[in-house]
C-alpha cells in the first residue's frame, strides 16, 4: 500500500542534512518512494492514504549498535549499582543467562523491542548473549524491530552455553544461514569477546563473517582488564592482538573500545573497524570513560562510531537520544572544549553514521528515496519542545525518546500514540513479571533491598 506521512518537519539526514519544513514522505510498502513538498506529493499520489504529521518532527529511525536483548530485561533495576568491578557480570548476569530458558528469551526479546521502538530506536545490534536465537527472532519480528542476532560465542572452560571452538563456529554459521541478510532480523557472528576466546575462535569467527558476507561483533576493552590480560597473554594490547590474527576490518563492530592507546586507535582507523559506544554503561559501572574515551576523536577523524545502550542493568534505558546527549557531554567536558562534538554530530551517530558503522548505511539511517521506511514521528506539544527551537539542539539536548508518538519500521506502523500496537503489551507485562520471579529463583538470586519495604495495604 501507499501512504503519505504528511506535513511534518522532516530531518532527512541526507548528504546535505536538509530539514524539510512541513514536508511529506511517500511510503510504498516497505520503501520510501518520494520525499518532498507536501502539496506536490499529495497531487502526485492522490490515492495514497494520508497519515498526518502536522506540527511534528519526523526523523529516521535510530540505531542502537550494542544491546543485550536477553538476561537483563527480565531483572530490570535488580542488579545493585554498588558492586566491585566484574561482579555485576559474573555474579549476576552470567548466572541469570545460564538460567534462561526459551520462553524467557522470547519474553525478554519482546520487552527489549517494545522499549526500543517506543523511544524511536528501529534497529538494534544484539550484543552476543542469546541462547535461543529462534525464539528471540520470533519476538522481534512479532513486535516489528529491525535487528541483527547471534548466539553465545565463547570457548572458555566454564560458562553458560560455552563449547569447543568448532562447535561455537558451527552454531554461528547456523544462525547466519537461518536469518540471511535482507530480512527484518538477520544473523551475525557474535562472540562474547574480552579475553574469553581462543585465538582459533577469534580468527575463525572473522573468517566466517567474511565468508558469509555478514557482520561480526564482540566486546573489547570497556575497562583496563582486557588490556592487562592480553598483555599477559600475548605481550600485545587487545586491538594489536586482533590485528595480528587478521580479525580487524569493516565486518567487525567492537562493543565498547574505551581503553585504547594511540597504536590501537590508529589500527581502528586504518582497518575501518567500527565501535559501538555505550557511555551510560561506563558511567553507571565506573569504568573510566571520561579519562580514557577516544570515541569522539575517532569519529572526528572519520572513524566508524555508533551509539549503544548496552543492557538494562548498565545503561538501564534503551534511549539513543539520551545516549547521544551524554556522549556529547563527555567529549566536551573531558577536554574542557565546548566547541567540539555537538548535538548535530552525535545525532549523526544515532542515525546515518550509526547505520554506516553497522554496515546498513545503504538501507537505513536517513529519509531518502529507495531506503527502508524506518520513520519516527516526534510530538512537539510536550514541555521539551515548547517553544520550538533549533531542531538538532532540541532533539539531543532538549528532549529524549519520551516524545516519540508514532514509529514505522519497513513501512509497518508499530507505535501509535507512544504505545506499541503490534502485540498485546499488557499481556507481555504480566508474563514478564511472572518470569522475573521464576528466573530469579532458578538462578538462586535474591535481590537486596537497601531501603525497608513495609506492607502498608
Amino acid at each position: 500500500m501507499q501512504r503519505i506521512i504528511s506535513g511534518g518537519d522532516i530531518v532527512t539526514m541526507n548528504s546535505r542534512r536538509e530539514v524539510l519544513v512541513g514536508g511529506s514522505i511517500v511510503v510504498d510498502d516497505d520503501i520510501i518512494a518520494a520525499v518532498g513538498s507536501t502539496s506536490q506529493l499529495r497531487e502526485q499520489f492522490p490515492q495514497a492514504e494520508v497519515f498526518d504529521a502536522t506540527d511534528c518532527v519526523v526523523t529516521p529511525g535510530m540505531v542502537d549498535a550494542h544491546q543485550h536483548l536477553t538476561g537483563d530485561p527480565l531483572v530490570r533495576s535488580c542488579i545493585p549499582d554498588l558492586l566491585p568491578p566484574g561482579a555485576s557480570i559474573f555474579e549476576w548476569s552470567v548466572p541469570l543467562h545460564g538460567a534462561h530458558g526459551p520462553v524467557d528469551d522470547e519474553i525478554a526479546g519482546a520487552l527489549s523491542a517494545v522499549e526500543a521502538l517506543t523511544s524511536g530506536v528501529t534497529t538494534v545490534v544484539e550484543a552476543g548473549t542469546v541462547a535461543h536465537a529462534d525464539r528471540v527472532a520470533k519476538s522481534l519480528n512479532d513486535v516489528g524491530l529491525r535487528a541483527t542476532i547471534g548466539v553465545w560465542g565463547w570457548d572458555i572452560e566454564h560458562g553458560p552455553f560455552t563449547a569447543p571452538t568448532q562447535e561455537v563456529l558451527d552454531r554461528q554459521r547456523a544462525v547466519v544461514e537461518l536469518f540471511p541478510a535482507g530480512g527484518l532480523v538477520e544473523g551475525w557472528v557474535t562472540l562474547v569477546g574480552h579475553d574469553l576466546a581462543s585465538d582459533a575462535l577469534l580468527a575463525g569467527a572473522a573468517d566466517l563473517a567474511r565468508e558469509l558476507g555478514t557482520g561480526m561483533t564482540m566486546h573489547l576493552s570497556p575497562t583496563s582488564s582486557d588490556p592487562e590480560r592480553y598483555l599477559e597473554r600475548s605481550g600485545r594490547r587487545p586491538v594489536e592482538h586482533l590485528s595480528d590474527l587478521g580479525v580487524l576490518g569493516r565486518h567487525l563492530l567492537i562493543g565498547h573500545g574505551v581503553w585504547l592507546d594511540d597504536s590501537e586507535v590508529e589500527l581502528i582507523l586504518a582497518t575501518e573497524t567500527a565501535i559501538a559506544y555505550c557511555p551510560w554503561a561506563y558511567l553507571r559501572l565506573g569504568q573510566g570513560v571520561f579519562a580514557n574515551s577516544r570515541h569522539a576523536e575517532i569519529a572526528e577523524r572519520g572513524g566508524r562510531i555508533a551509539l549503544g545502550c548496552d543492557a538494562t542493568n548498565a545503561s538501564d534505558a534503551i534511549d539513543i537520544l539520551r545516549t547521544a546527549a551524554v556522549a556529547s557531554g563527555i567529549a566536551r567536558d573531558a577536554r574542557l572544549d565546548p566547541t567540539r562534538f555537538g548535538a548535530h554530530q552525535v545525532f549523526e551517530l544515532a542515525t546515518i553514521s550509526g547505520a554506516e558503522a553497522i554496515g546498513m548505511g545503504d538501507r537505513i539511517g536517513s529519509i531518502e528515496v529507495g531506503k527502508q521506511a524506518d520513520i519516527v514521528i516526534h510530538r512537539t506539544d510536550t514541555p521539551g519542545w515548547t517553544p520550538r527551537g533549533e531542531i538538532g539542539l532540541q532533539l539531543v539536548w532538549g528532549t529524549d525518546g519520551r516524545s516519540v508518538r508514532d514509529v514505522f519500521v519497513a513501512g509497518r506502523h508499530v507505535v501509535s500514540g507512544g504505545r506499541v500496537i503490534s502485540i498485546d503489551i499488557d499481556a507481555l507485562a504480566a508474563a514478564a513479571a511472572d518470569h522475573q520471579r521464576s528466573l530469579l529463583e532458578r538462578a538462586g538470586i535474591t535481590v537486596p533491598r537497601p531501603w525497608p519495604y513495609v506492607d502498608a495495604h
